[in-house]
């Protein structure tokens, strides 16, 4: 694949934006025909830069689910430790992202739970019975203040 360029970051970051924007807008934004546009577009998407479309829902306030962030800390760090807590994260829909961290802790997770009782229910059925896991330490989200996807780049056209 050929290296990405300033037009190829630009597309990404209008498709950040607005994932639904159309190829004409798109390509008017970028400075291309639709043609060179949905080219690109495809290239992205073949190679794996873009891996996916998504939309994003706001629930009404009664809906809307309790947001944990969770710092797990193992009890070692060797690949087999990493390997086995990272294949048995992914199995529960609750823990919405994970990251493999630098510093105190090894993994951020972000998990979502009803209310404080389903999340002590997550913690002590899930998170605690996680392989090789030592610690946990839980911080309840307040509010949402910026969103993956819900706000436009810097410099962007676009309006939020």
């Amino acid at each position: 694949m050929r290296a990405r360029d300033g037009i190829d970051d630009k597309i990404i970051r209008l498709l950040r934006a607005d994932g639904r924007m159309s190829n004409a807008k798109l390509a008017e934004e970028v400075g291309l025909s639709p043609s060179a546009c949905l080219r690109r577009l495809h290239l992205l998407e073949h190679s794996g830069v873009i891996r996916g479309y998504t939309a994003i829902i706001d629930q009404p306030d009664v809906e809307k689910p309790t947001v944990v962030i969770v710092q797990i800390t193992l009890e070692r760090q060797t690949e087999e430790y990493l390997r086995r807590f990272e294949q048995e994260v992914r199995k529960h829909p609750e823990v919405q992202e994970c990251y493999l961290m630098t510093g105190m802790a090894d993994y951020l997770l972000r998990v979502e739970a009803r209310d404080s009782g389903d999340y002590e229910r997550i913690h002590t059925e899930l998170l605690s019975r996680l392989p090789g896991v030592a610690r946990i330490q839980s911080n309840f989200a307040i509010r949402s203040v910026v969103a993956g996807g819900l706000r436009p780049p810097p410099g962007s056209t676009l309006k939020p």
